[in-house]
């Protein structure tokens, strides 16, 4: 049995536990909230690097504006998948009114894009908004690959 690394939407502290843990409702051994709560995790300059390259699950982030009509209609598609991925995959968001230099960063040029990270580093990245089932397909195939 491995140990798995998930950093804490809460408190973003990285916690270690057993991988066959990860779907028994797991808390944050700082803060003890839960690590998968189903809310995806609101990203900032000051945290998104420390939850990109310190998880080990992979992490899917939707770069979003609350002006933008697609990503409002998104977002609760967005939230469903990740309490039906909750515990294989984390869910994120960054705002990128809020967060100019990140999505300067990483080159966001239109909104909504999901980016799919594993390993600290992008794997795959798509622009448009997608319907709960559609998402866990996209991510899905990419994680395979």
């Amino acid at each position: 049995m491995s140990d798995v690394h998930v950093v804490c939407s809460s408190c973003h502290a990285v916690n270690r536990l057993p991988s066959a843990r990860l779907r028994e409702n797991p808390r944050c051994g700082k803060c003890h909230a839960h690590l998968f709560d189903g809310d995806p995790v609101e990203l900032t300059a000051a945290t998104f690097s420390k939850h990109i390259e310190k998880n080990d699950l992979p992490v899917v982030v939707d770069f979003w504006a609350p002006w933008c009509g697609p990503c409002r209609m998104m977002a609760p598609q967005f939230k469903q998948a990740s309490e039906d991925m909750a515990g294989r995959v984390v869910f994120a968001k960054v705002n990128t009114e809020a967060e100019q230099q990140l999505a300067a960063q990483f080159g966001i040029r239109s909104i909504p894009t999901l980016a799919l990270f594993q390993g600290g580093r992008e794997v795959a990245r798509m622009s448009g908004a997608l319907g709960k089932n559609d998402l866990i397909r996209w991510i899905e195939q990419h994680l395979r690959s």
